[in-house]
């Protein structure tokens, strides 16, 4: 058997998340290492910085103006050397940024894509939508940007501490001690943070996903008049996402609030002591008391920013679990890989399925489909003939019996070699908002003369004469009819020309003749098994079929050809007199 690809609903992982996180410094760490450096060389400069004046401090209390004409180039020197420093960041952190974003989705997108067809179509694209622009900006302000500042902060406040305590350890001490309160409130906080961007990007998913449905059933609720209610819906969910951001920008305000006060009283604490210091002769100057003023905020800079900086790391990880989680959710096995040629039969035995516990579609099918013919398969409505058809792309495993390709059992074939070998049409058509060409070819490139065939085949020739293939079909093929969109979906399938093809309702949506030249030209093809799920019951189309599958509550209650069957007298005979008379 086949290893199956399944991660539970539960955390994703450390596993997951170094997949994930990896891809933010992927041909990125050179970018990143010049951005550390300038980080590192901004906080040595800083603490040159409080040195230096505490230097001139000291000389200006005297009147020795020698001595301070010999800083004045020292001073020239420190604005050259931070004006480098701050040009060279200001280039270097955005294409740090824009590299990590960029891999980060492609990543995610391409983690996305390995999901199969059915498991893919059960979940809410919304989340997906959130996680790849609102999720991936709060992980670029939150996390990204905020390591070099981290790494900064922690040089600074180290080299800050051991210069304090260099020029003196009692009012050091002092220092260490009123600092402690900002640090508590940075420990205690973090947590209450990192769960409110999480509560903001879960309802921000529900409020993609409403407006998602309500732009594209914007004809439904027009035709029915349904304007109030959908913008009723769409204020509650709008105001229930605000409310969430409103409760994280509060509890964040809270939080560096409640560290900055902290900050303001180990700032003044520390200055009346020192001066206290200063004044009864222990060694403190005027020099050394405006330095440690200088280099207490290095000090404070981090206790008071380390709430924003731990809640943004939980935040963005909670994120990037999220995604982890979500895009291997029902991710398809990597199974055994067989060649995309069907040379013998694909073949069900015994085979029942059901999207529910003991509520079965299929009941004990046994049938075969074999290499180059043509198959109908017909019946009812709710018979199963489209749950057949998604048995047979590999869409679930959960079938009992067996169900095989050349002998290969297809809950243990590899997805991407179900795919090679067969595409499927289906009634309810996607067209990408792009050129016709795209949309046949896939973005692919195909010989013009693969295409013109699949667009005359397909019935879209008059379509393109009309239009041209550079014509852009819209939002969802908006730009076509119908029936238009409908052709464009079995050009695709033609021009692939893969070994099986299943059309689920293909022609439904077409008028008899486009619908019956189109179905000739599936029925005309060589080499290829053909799988029709239809409703259109023509005697001259249906006697062309190799097979005809007759499903009925969910199983095979006749098959055989179109004569054959209506000799029997049976099902098949019944449904195909009633479509004639709803013609007629």
């Amino acid at each position: 058997m086949a290893q199956t690809a399944v991660v539970s609903s539960g955390a994703a992982g450390k596993s997951a998340r170094r997949a994930f996180t990896r891809e933010f410094y992927r041909e990125n760490k050179l970018m990143m290492a010049l951005i550390m450096l300038i980080s590192i060389s901004v906080a040595f400069s800083n603490l040159w910085l409080s040195w230096l004046m505490q230097q001139l401090v000291d000389v200006a209390m005297g009147t020795d103006l020698a001595a301070l004409k010999r800083y004045i180039p020292v001073l020239g020197a420190m604005a050259a050397a931070f004006l480098i420093i701050f040009v060279t960041r200001t280039l270097a952190n955005p294409r740090f940024l824009r590299r990590a974003a960029r891999q980060y989705k492609a990543y995610a997108f391409r983690r996305i894509t390995q999901k199969n067809i059915s498991s893919f179509a059960a979940e809410s694209s919304a989340r997906y939508i959130s996680a790849l622009t609102n999720d991936i900006a709060s992980i670029e302000t939150n996390w990204l940007s905020a390591i070099f500042t981290a790494v900064q902060m922690t040089l600074m406040a180290v080299g800050s501490l051991a210069l304090m305590i260099w020029y003196s350890p009692i009012l050091t001490a002092w220092v260490v001690g009123l600092m402690l309160l900002p640090l508590v409130i940075s420990i205690l906080t973090g947590n209450l943070a990192a769960e409110a961007e999480k509560q903001v990007s879960e309802t921000n998913e529900s409020f993609v996903a409403m407006v998602k449905d309500m732009l594209t059933g914007f004809s439904v609720i027009k035709s029915f008049r349904a304007e109030e209610q959908a913008i009723g819906l769409f204020s509650s969910r709008n105001a229930r996402l605000e409310d969430s951001k409103c409760r994280r920008r509060t509890l964040q305000g809270v939080i560096d609030s409640l560290a900055q006060t902290g900050g303001l009283i180990a700032q003044f604490g520390v200055f009346g002591i020192g001066a206290w210091l200063a004044v009864t002769g222990r060694g403190v100057t005027p020099g050394v008391i405006v330095a440690f003023v200088q280099m207490m905020n290095f000090l404070l800079m981090p206790v008071g920013e380390l709430p924003g900086l731990l809640a943004g790391y939980r935040s963005s990880m909670a994120l990037v679990d999220k995604l982890a989680e979500a895009v291997d959710e029902n991710t398809r096995r990597e199974g055994r890989r067989i060649d995309s040629v069907l040379g013998d039969a694909i073949r069900l035995e015994e085979v029942s399925f059901g999207y529910e516990p003991d509520k079965p579609v299929l009941r004990e099918v046994t049938c075969a489909f074999e290499a180059g013919k043509s198959y109908a398969v017909v019946g009812g409505s709710g018979s199963g003939k489209s749950t057949l058809l998604s048995l047979l792309m590999g869409g679930y495993d959960g079938y009992e019996g067996s169900m095989t390709i050349d002998g290969d059992e297809v809950r243990d074939v590899a997805s991407d070699s179900l795919y090679e070998m067969m595409s499927i049409v289906q009634q309810n058509v996607f067209v990408f908002d792009d050129t016709i060409r795209a949309n046949i070819a896939m973005f692919r490139d195909f010989p013009e003369e693969a295409v013109r065939s699949a667009i005359k085949h397909s019935g879209l020739d008059a379509v393109v004469r009309e239009k041209g293939l550079d014509f852009r079909c819209g939002e969802n093929g908006s730009g076509l009819s119908g029936g238009e969109r409908q052709r464009v979906s079995i050009a695709r399938s033609l021009l692939r020309r893969s070994p099986v093809m299943l059309i689920d309702e293909a022609t439904a949506a077409l008028d008899n003749e486009t619908a019956r030249d189109i179905t000739q030209a599936i029925l005309d093809l060589q080499g290829v098994t053909r799988i029709m799920v239809t409703h259109r019951l023509e005697a001259s189309l249906l006697r062309q079929y190799d097979g005809i599958l007759v499903l009925r509550g969910g199983t095979v209650c006749e098959s055989g050809t179109f004569d054959g069957l209506m000799e029997q007298g049976g099902y098949f005979r019944s449904l195909y007199l009633v479509s004639q008379d709803a013609e007629a």
